[in-house]
This record gives structure tokens, C-alpha cells and sequence, in this order.
């Protein structure tokens, strides 16, 4: 055998041996490892863990209502001594049941206090409430839950004081207040409801007639008694052969109620008329009962006189007698009454229509049924005439009519003369062509006179009146016109003055409200902000109406003065700075007298030839336009620039006396009231 210790020779070969403990070692590690050592390992182990368990555990003590209560704690190790549970810091999950009560399962969070009470509280399952309700079939209905049915039944009402609302239809509506064990349990409610309904006999002759309460039926006949509900109710009572009976009568809940007997009336007999044409009138007795086609009542057994009339035809005369209950259908033909209408048209071409049918050249006799026609007479290039007319029976009518040329209707449609509510006069003015401005050779003319050729074609109505101080106090009623040099300015009657060209465009929005038409002048928050030309409300003049109002004579020409070319002007023409005013103002006209120092009335003084009064005295007045030089191109229908810093002023006034402010060519302006500035109104006629 080879000697492991000993080096190997060369040739011999080495191999490899299994290793093997001594006996000695293996049965040392045995020893170490026996079970009763690992059992004492882990005993030992447990008793540390549950003795550091100890002190850092919190004692939580679990109230739970009612108890008793099996309970249980998840989510962690939990100690139970008694009714303490030993719990670490943080989150569980407590579970609890009890008979009669919903199960219990809510989460809780342990803190670092030593010792933590929790309580718990378990909701009790609802109790099983019968509602036992006399009568039966009313309807429960339990206040702040989805509970309700039918009586007799059986609800599941959570416990507590409860309250239960009972309606019936013919019953008083109850309420019950009861308290409800819950649990589980069950229990009663009983409710008895009082009628709500009263016993009502109608004693008839004969008897066994309807009752419609109503208008329902009743379901039993005449003289019942019949439940009638409580209140106000129509009674209606009917039989065949027999006029209904109608009455209102009040029910008291529980409270017997017989009516005073009731006989009843044989029922009339029914008409019915149709008539040929309808609509024909008539009357029984000489009382008018309808038009075509009618049903009338007539009382039975008895004659009536009946008449069918219509206008154009000849009446018809019956006698109708009926039978209680009967029904009768009648015709009634009406022969037809004719009249001529005789025609004649000028210009001659004219054509004629009868109730839209074309008849031919509009002269000549037509025989026509004695009613109501349109009779329409055109022709091309005038306007239309139409008119209803009714022919007489055994007359003749005549009709004349000249037709006029659409410019003459368009006049003749518009009013001469139209008064505003607030007592404005104004006169229509249908305007053209002319010039404004003066001439450079023109004594006393001012550089902003240029002359330009104006052409209006829009007709206008142009107030008779400056507009007087009773007038615009209408629209403000603090206004004062004021004195001048101690004379009043402020009479009713006197011009108003005084006003900026904003409160007179302003005054103008108002009348067309007044008047109801559409305002002209734009404002916002008070402020005259532009103006809408195609609107027909009352507005200012513009200035080329106003010059040509003026100055305009027909046949051709213009005015230099409001009198005529020279000065002076007549005595007592109109109101501007005389003698009598010479110590107010400072120009006069020498040897001219009007006898006023300030203001007139308006009206005083004779009117132009267009009935316009003060145009070129009394008071200067504002118009529509914003202020400019003018450049004298030709203009149509000018309403001035569309904006500017003053307005214009146009004619003269009782402070004027000079040969510039005379002319009604003259031209100022300005923004602010003065004493000697009204204004009168315009707008357009269409």
C-alpha cells in the first residue's frame, strides 16, 4: 500500500481520496444543532420580540356601541387584555357585529399617545313598519326618505322619530308622527282618514235624471244623494226631452245637503237654418238671433215668426212651430236686388274692375247686385282709384273720377298742414332749385356768404312758430329763458332763448318720441353724437331749407331783406332793434318802430308768402348744419359738414339794427345759449 506522505517517485501516479470528518468533529456539530437547542432559540427570540412588543405598544381601548359587540381588529398584531388592545403606531381595521345592527367596518389610525380611546357607534338596521290606513288604498309616502306604496304595506323605515303624509281622493290628507324601533322589529301604524266629501240630494220633477259634477258624471241619477267633494262645484242636471238645469253650489266635508226642489222645463225645439247666400241675418220675434248658418233654440209648441235678410237681397219671412225635443233643418233661398252703376273716367284709356274682374274701358252703365263692390279704375302713368260701393235697388249711382298723375297723388297724399302733440303747426314746402349766399358787391355782405347753387329735392314740413317757452318747458321744466336789461324773456308765449343747439336737437329727439316717430338726431347719454337723414322725426332746419323758406319768392328770385330790397322796412313787419330799443341795444334801424324792445309773442307779426312767420326777426335761430366757409360747388339735398366746433345761426333778431345782420343771407354761429337764439323744428315728409 502506498504511503500518502511520502513524495511520489517518478512513474508512480497520484489519486485523488473523498475527504472524511473524524468522528470526533461531526459528533461536536450534532451536538450544537439538536432540536431541544432551536426550540430554546426561538423561544427565546419570541420572549425579546414580545417584551419590546410591550413597551413601544399603545393601549387602545375600542368603545363600540351597543354592546355587546363581537369586534376584531386586521392590518397588524394587536394584543387584546380584557377591553384593551395592545396595538404599534399605525393603520387598522376594526370590524363589529351585533344582532339588529348593520356590520361595522372602518379604518383607524393608532397615534403616539400611551393610552387612546376610540369609540365606534353601529347604526341599528331599519325596523319593518306596517301602515294599517282606513280606507284602504291611500297613498303613504314617508317625509325625507324613497319610501311610499299603497295601504295596507310594510316599509322598511330606518329608526327614529318619523313622519308619514296618507292621501286618499276623497278623504282629508293625514300626517302621523311615530317613532320607529328599528332593529329589525316589527311594528303598527294605524291612521284613519275623515271623508272629505258631502252627501248632496237634488230633489227633480221628474226624478231620474243625470248629475254631472263638473262636467263629470255623477253616476247616480236624481235624488241620489250624491258624494259631492268638499268646495265650489258646477251642477249640471239633465233628462231627455227636458231643458238642463245649472247651478253652483259649495260642498262642506261630512255635511248633508239637499237642494230646493227643481222642476224641470220640456226642452225647446232646435232649427238649424242654412241660407243661400250665407251669412244672412236672423231674427224670431223681431229679436236678431245670428247670422247664416245658425242652430237656434225655439220654445215648443208654439208659432214663431222667423226673417232672413242680407243686404242686396229681398227678405224672406217663415213661421216655425216645434215639438219639445224636435230637430228641424231649414233652407232659405234669397233672390237678389241689382242697382246700376253709372262710370265715367277722365283722362280717357281709363280701365275698369268689379270685384277684380275686368269689366273694359272704365264708362258706362253696369248693372251690379245691390252689395258690397270694389270697384278699381288704372291706368298707366296715374295712381289707382279704388272705392266700395253698394248699388240701390231702382237708383242709379253715379261715379266720377279723374285720375291723377302719380306726382299729383304723391301731393295730394301729403298733409298742407300737420300740428305735432305739443300744438306745433307745420306747413308742407316742397322746395327746388336756387341760390344761396350774396354776392361780392352786396352791401354789408360777410365773407362767409359764398354764393353756391343748392338744389332741394326732398319736400319738408317747416314749423308756422319759433318754438315758444311754454312748448320746450314741456320737455324741461326748470328752464328760464331769463331777462335782458330787465325785460322778461320768459313769458309762455315768447320764443324760447336761452338754449344751446344740444338741447334744441335734444328737444327735437323728445317730440318724436312724443309723436311716435323715429328720432332723427343720434344721442348718447345726453349728447347729440350724429343724426340718421332717412329717419322723418322732428329735427332743426337745415340751413339751405331755412334760406330758401326765407328768401325763396315763387315765380323766381330771392328776398335780400324779410320785406324786400331797402331799407327801412315797413312799419310793424316783424321785430328787430327799432327805437324802442334804443337804449338796450347798441345798432337800431332809425325811423322804424315795432313797438317791442325784446321778444314778441310769436305770431305777432305777418307771415312770409309760404305762411312762415319770424323767419328774419323776433329771435336769430339755430339750424342743423355745423359751421364751415362754404366752397361753393353745387350741392343736392346739403345737410352741412359732418363735423365741425359750432353750429350755424340763421336770421335776424330783436337786437339787430345793421344792414349785415338784416340780410337773410346773413350767416353766425356758435355752440352756447344766448338771449337773442331760439330755433323752430322741421323734418322730412317722406
Amino acid at each position: 500500500m502506498t504511503d500518502p506522505t511520502r513524495p511520489a517517485a517518478d512513474g508512480e501516479q497520484i489519486a485523488a481520496v473523498r475527504f472524511r470528518p473524524t468522528p470526533t468533529a461531526t459528533a461536536k456539530r450534532r451536538a450544537w444543532l439538536s432540536p431541544w437547542r432551536v426550540v430554546a432559540l426561538v423561544a427565546v427570540l419570541a420572549v425579546v420580540w414580545f417584551i419590546w412588543f410591550i413597551f413601544t405598544a399603545k393601549s387602545v381601548r375600542l368603545e363600540v356601541t351597543p354592546a355587546p359587540a363581537s369586534v376584531g381588529v386586521s392590518g397588524g398584531f394587536a394584543f387584546r387584555l380584557g377591553d384593551v388592545y395592545l396595538m404599534r403606531q399605525g393603520n387598522y381595521r376594526v370590524r363589529a357585529t351585533a344582532a339588529g345592527y348593520f356590520d361595522l367596518s372602518q379604518r383607524i389610525s393608532i397615534g403616539g399617545d400611551r393610552n387612546q380611546t376610540i369609540p365606534f357607534s353601529m347604526t341599528p338596521l331599519p325596523g319593518r313598519v306596517t301602515f294599517a290606513v282606513d280606507p284602504p288604498g291611500a297613498t303613504v309616502v314617508v317625509e325625507g326618505f324613497d319610501l311610499n306604496g299603497t295601504a295596507p304595506l310594510t316599509l322598511p323605515v330606518p329608526a327614529g322619530a318619523q313622519t308619514a303624509h296618507v292621501t286618499h281622493p276623497r278623504y282629508e290628507a293625514g300626517v302621523v308622527e311615530f317613532d320607529v324601533l328599528g332593529r329589525d322589529q316589527a311594528q303598527t301604524v294605524e291612521l284613519a282618514l275623515l271623508p272629505n266629501w258631502a252627501d248632496v240630494t237634488v230633489p227633480t220633477t221628474p226624478s231620474g235624471a243625470e248629475v254631472r259634477i263638473d262636467d263629470e258624471p255623477a253616476d247616480v241619477a236624481t235624488p241620489g244623494p250624491i258624494p259631492v267633494a268638499a268646495g265650489e262645484h258646477r251642477v249640471a242636471v239633465s233628462l231627455p226631452g227636458y231643458k238642463p238645469w245649472r247651478d253652483i253650489i259649495f260642498a262642506e266635508a261630512r255635511q248633508a245637503i239637499a237642494l230646493p226642489p227643481i222642476v224641470l222645463e220640456k226642452a225647446d225645439g232646435v232649427l238649424a237654418i242654412q241660407s243661400s247666400p250665407k251669412g244672412a241675418g236672423v231674427t224670431v220675434g223681431g229679436e236678431y238671433a245670428g247670422a247664416t248658418p245658425l242652430e237656434i233654440g225655439l220654445d215648443a209648441d208654439r208659432a214663431h215668426a222667423l226673417r232672413v235678410f242680407k243686404v242686396g237681397y229681398a227678405p224672406r219671412s217663415l213661421s216655425v212651430e216645434l215639438a219639445s225635443g224636435q230637430r228641424r233643418n231649414i233652407d232659405v233661398t234669397l233672390t237678389a236686388l241689382t242697382g246700376d252703376l253709372s262710370v265715367e273716367t277722365r283722362p280717357e284709356g281709363a280701365e275698369l274692375w268689379i270685384d277684380n274682374e275686368h269689366r273694359g274701358p272704365a264708362k258706362g252703365v253696369f248693372t251690379l247686385a245691390a252689395v258690397p263692390h270694389v270697384v278699381e279704375i288704372k291706368m298707366e302713368g296715374h295712381a289707382g282709384f279704388k272705392k266700395t260701393i253698394v248699388p240701390r235697388p231702382g237708383f242709379t249711382r253715379e261715379l266720377n273720377v279723374e285720375l291723377l298723375t302719380l306726382e299729383e297723388a304723391r301731393m295730394a297724399r301729403l298733409k298742407q298742414v300737420r300740428t305735432t302733440g305739443q300744438g306745433h303747426e307745420l306747413v308742407l314746402l316742397s322746395p327746388g332749385s336756387f341760390r344761396m349766399g350774396a354776392s361780392r358787391r352786396e352791401p354789408g355782405r360777410r365773407a362767409n356768404e359764398v354764393l353756391r347753387d343748392v338744389d332741394l329735392t326732398r319736400l319738408f314740413y317747416l314749423s308756422r312758430h319759433e318754438v315758444t317757452n311754454a312748448q320746450f318747458r314741456a320737455f324741461a321744466k326748470g328752464h328760464s329763458s331769463g331777462q335782458f336789461e330787465n325785460r322778461d324773456l320768459d313769458s309762455d308765449t315768447q320764443p324760447v332763448v336761452g338754449v344751446s343747439w344740444q338741447e334744441a336737437a335734444l328737444y327735437c329727439n323728445w317730440l318724436s318720441d312724443q309723436d311716435g316717430l323715429e328720432p332723427f338726431y343720434r344721442d348718447e347719454f345726453g349728447k347729440i353724437v350724429g343724426f340718421n337723414p332717412s329717419a322723418l322725426g322732428y329735427r332743426l332746419p337745415t340751413e339751405a331749407e331755412w334760406a330758401w323758406s326765407a328768401r325763396h319768392i315763387d315765380g323766381g328770385g330771392v328776398l335780400r331783406f324779410p320785406w324786400g330790397d331797402q331799407l327801412p322796412p315797413p312799419d310793424k313787419h316783424g321785430n328787430y332793434a327799432d327805437q324802442s330799443a334804443s337804449h338796450t341795444v347798441g345798432r337800431i334801424i332809425f325811423g322804424y318802430n315795432d313797438n317791442y324792445i325784446t321778444s314778441a309773442p310769436v305770431g305777432t307779426f305777418p307771415p312770409n308768402e309760404k305762411g312762415v312767420y319770424d323767419l328774419g326777426g323776433n329771435v336769430a335761430e339755430w339750424v342743423h348744419d355745423f359751421y364751415e366757409i362754404p366752397h361753393g360747388a353745387a350741392s343736392v339735398d346739403p345737410l352741412g359738414p359732418e363735423q365741425g366746433d359750432y353750429h350755424v345761426i340763421r336770421g335776424a333778431s330783436w337786437m339787430h339794427g345793421t344792414v349785415s345782420d338784416l340780410r337773410l343771407s346773413g350767416r353766425d354761429y356758435g355752440t352756447d345759449s344766448r338771449p337773442d337764439v331760439g330755433f323752430r323744428i322741421a323734418r322730412f315728409a317722406e
